[in-house]
């Protein structure tokens, strides 16, 4: 079971002492197992508060790929896990600059942070005060001073601003789609009753977009190649039906919207294949990013592309040969190749990578990518060159 902060936890946390007893801590293992002598170690030297203390110090260890200055952020497991990463809150913060803001269900501080660093005013609430203590710590930390409240997100304590709310998930069962009760608090409670007010609610990627009518648009955003949101804008704040936004940790963004032209033909294959970034492929973007790359596609339902000169700053697939697929034929190209590293992508077929892997059984000094998909009806099979293309 996760640690259970306190309030007084917080305070302690928060005090020089604790500051000082989490660093001693810090460079503990703080692997499962090392655990029994990492709390040995931890009730020496900070005693009764170890428990807390050596929580932080693991939570922090966790948090440093997703938040930026994670070594002096105050988290729970439950709210870390939940936590919008840096770059993709700083990214909506910068949507917001200027405007009054109203973060509802504020937590730790996550996206509070960066909205309080751009907004014109900013205001944090959050029924949990153990989090809401969190997030004054945090805020501190990175010097901007919102107000906070303990409230509820379905009792407004703010009458103007922007809306922003990222409900918590109920458990799915392993559901890639989500509907409005799986939240809370639920988003068309939401809607209900921040309505006339401008609104934005960070969901899970899989969220049906028809089960939020009131959202004017529907934002998938990725970081580095994974998809993290999808981000729902209310009428006054919606700028597109349909977008998706591409960030990179090393700070370079793009953003396509359906705005955009969307004319492409299905046609054979050039000499490379593109694999768009997921946030575009689920944003339904996938026509418009090849208008925009000089792409066409290989099949209207297949979300590959092709082309003669890829896009800047992707992954792409230099087409080496491809054909109708079989295993048979596959491994018979494998070995006269002496392909024996193979990365396996599949779209459109019901083929499993790992069990395919295994039953080719594929050797030699040479590696490929090998894409799968199918053409009209027709299984095929690309053995490609995988590159990473340059930005330009």
């Amino acid at each position: 079971m996760p640690y259970a902060f306190t309030l007084d936890d917080v305070a302690f946390l928060a005090s020089a002492d604790g500051e000082q007893a989490v660093a001693d801590c810090a460079s503990l293992p703080l692997t499962n197992a090392s655990r029994l002598s990492d709390v040995a170690t931890a009730r020496r030297v900070v005693g009764e508060r170890y428990a807390a203390v050596l929580e932080t110090a693991v939570l922090r260890r966790k948090a440093e790929s997703k938040l930026d200055e994670a070594h002096s952020w105050l988290l729970s497991g439950d709210a870390l896990q939940q936590a919008s990463a840096s770059p993709v809150a700083r990214y909506r913060a910068r949507r917001l600059a200027g405007r009054d803001v109203h973060d509802v269900t504020c937590s730790i501080g996550a996206d509070l942070v960066p909205l309080a660093a751009t907004a014109d005013s900013c205001v944090g609430s959050d029924l949990d005060e153990v989090r809401l203590a969190m997030a004054g710590h945090n805020a501190a930390g990175a010097g901007v001073a919102p107000l906070l409240v303990r409230a509820d997100a379905l009792a407004p304590v703010t009458r103007e601003g922007v809306v922003v709310a990222d409900p918590a998930r109920r458990d799915s069962s392993g559901r890639r789609t989500w509907k409005p009760a799986d939240f809370v608090p639920a988003l068309d409670e939401l809607a209900d009753v921040h309505a006339g007010r401008d609104l934005v609610v960070k969901c899970a990627p899989g969220l049906d977009p028809s089960v939020a009518p009131w959202a004017r648009e529907v934002e998938l955003v990725s970081l580095d190649g994974q998809v993290r949101e999808s981000c729902l804008w209310s009428e006054g704040l919606a700028t597109a039906g349909r977008r998706a936004t591409v960030l990179r940790g090393d700070g370079t963004e793009w953003t396509i919207t359906d705005g955009e032209p969307d004319d492409v033909p299905a046609a054979e294959p050039g000499q490379w294949l593109i694999d768009p970034d997921g946030a575009v492929v689920r944003a339904g973007l996938v026509r418009q990013y090849a208008a925009r790359h000089g792409l066409w596609q290989l099949d209207e339902r297949i979300a590959y592309l092709t082309g003669d000169t890829p896009p800047p700053g992707v992954r792409a697939f230099r087409v080496l040969e491809f054909g109708r697929y079989s295993e048979k034929e596959l491994r018979a190209t494998l070995r006269r190749r002496d392909i024996g590293r193979v990365e396996i992508l599949v779209r459109g077929l019901d083929v499993d990578p790992n069990t395919l892997r295994r039953r080719l059984k594929p050797s030699g000094p040479a590696e490929a990518s090998v894409v799968l998909t199918r053409i009209g009806r027709t299984p095929t099979a690309f053995v490609c060159e995988a590159e990473r293309i340059p930005d330009r």
